[in-house]
């Protein structure tokens, strides 16, 4: 324990057991005893004081957030960064300090929030005047920032969190984007922290710019954030069982209806720095920054992982079926449009469309329903064609003889 080894190398302690006090006079016994009973209290005083002084110190944090936060959640990065870089980097060395072990959940809980914020902050502060976050360099993925002695990303900060499966988190931390929720002008701390959670989200579902809650028309229209993160709300009821625990009263039922706004990224800045970032504009720094990549990536090889097949034969056929799927659909318009059969052409596209789910039946697991319905669909329009026609060849021989 952490107390045991400051006791043991405290000097204080070490007179203790100093031989010289053995070997009192019987007349001094109680005064020398006193004096060792002080010491020993002594000794306990300065190895308690040391282990607390070893707690991390937010204050700092607050102090930044009460002087560059305004009361509408915005931050004044430019006057931030020309006055107190400098003191936030002071706040930031602490956190990136190996973090006492005898920290609790609610004050590691507190300290993540803390650091996700800051460290938020300081990377746009790096990059200002910058329109959205997005507009960096790969700003979540890329592990960059010290915390409690280890370099980690904004994302890795943010699945710490989430681990601790307490989704009111998702009402505190702030990507400098002005659909986040509000950035509290002051520090989470371990003392306050499930208060400061409550506070925060209350505050955050009562803003109608972020969530509007309109209960004649049975309908809330909330931030894009809980459609992101719905299955870690499963602890507490779903999304609607947190909008009606934190929404303003009598504004949610669990039966309303739920539509999710759309999310704006530009920055979260108390000018006008951010104000016309666009969606547009979002998915060029989107792309730009490999995530669209990533996306694409990640589908591709989850098909494997959710059909049990291999991935890239799976898309081989599903990718090369394109061009053949647009060539049926042309016949078939063209058919269409001159009035010729269509059998031929349906069934063609649409054989090129499910191509790639035919091999999951063949090879695969957890196929689709309508991969099956699909299937039964042109197999019937086969029969049914197939019908057709031997009926018309016999028909047609009858009137030849």
């Amino acid at each position: 324990m952490r107390g045991g080894a400051a006791a043991t190398n405290n000097p204080a302690l070490v007179t203790v057991r100093n031989p010289e006090i053995l070997t009192l006079k019987k007349g001094d016994l109680t005064v020398r005893t006193n004096v060792v009973r002080g010491v020993v209290v002594l000794g306990c005083a300065a190895s308690c004081a040391g282990a607390f002084g070893q707690d991390l110190d937010h204050s700092q944090w607050t102090a930044i957030l009460r002087q560059y936060v305004t009361p509408q959640s915005r931050v004044d990065y430019a006057r931030l960064k020309a006055d107190s870089t400098g003191r936030l980097d002071a706040y930031l060395g602490q956190i990136a300090k190996a973090w006492p072990a005898t920290l609790d959940e609610n004050a590691r809980k507190a300290a993540l929030i803390d650091a996700y914020n800051a460290l938020t902050i300081r990377w746009i502060i790096a990059n200002f005047p910058v329109k959205s976050i997005w507009r960096t360099k790969d700003p979540f993925r890329v592990a960059r920032h010290q915390v409690n002695g280890h370099t980690e990303s904004l994302d890795s900060i943010e699945t710490r969190l989430r681990d601790m499966h307490d989704p009111r988190i998702h009402g505190a931390l702030v990507c400098a984007a002005r659909s986040c929720p509000p950035l509290r002008r002051e520090a989470y701390t371990p003392a306050d922290v499930d208060g400061q959670l409550d506070d925060n989200f209350r505050v955050w579902l009562a803003d109608s710019g972020k969530n509007e809650f309109l209960p004649e028309k049975r309908l809330a229209k909330v931030s894009k954030i809980f459609e992101w993160y719905a299955a870690d709300f499963g602890v507490v009821g779903g999304v609607p069982g947190v909008l009606k625990k934190f929404a303003p009263p009598e504004a949610f039922a669990s039966t309303n209806k739920l539509e999710y706004f759309k999310y704006n990224w530009g920055l979260n800045d108390s000018g006008s720095v951010g104000a016309s970032y666009s969606g547009l504009e979002f998915y060029i720094d989107y792309a730009r920054n490999g995530y669209l990549r990533s996306d694409i990536g990640g589908w591709f090889f989850g098909l494997g992982r959710k059909y049990g097949v291999d991935p890239l034969i799976f898309g081989a056929i599903y990718v090369g079926a394109i061009p053949f799927f647009s060539l049926c659909i042309a016949w078939l318009v063209r058919n269409l449009r001159s009035r010729r059969p269509l059998i031929a052409p349906l069934m063609s596209s649409g054989f090129f469309f499910v191509s790639a789910y035919l091999y999951l039946l063949i090879a695969g697991k957890n196929i689709p329903v309508w991969v099956y319905v699909f299937v039964v669909v042109l197999l019937t329009l086969g029969a049914w064609s197939t019908v057709r026609k031997v009926r018309t060849r016999i028909v047609s021989e009858g009137h030849s003889a």
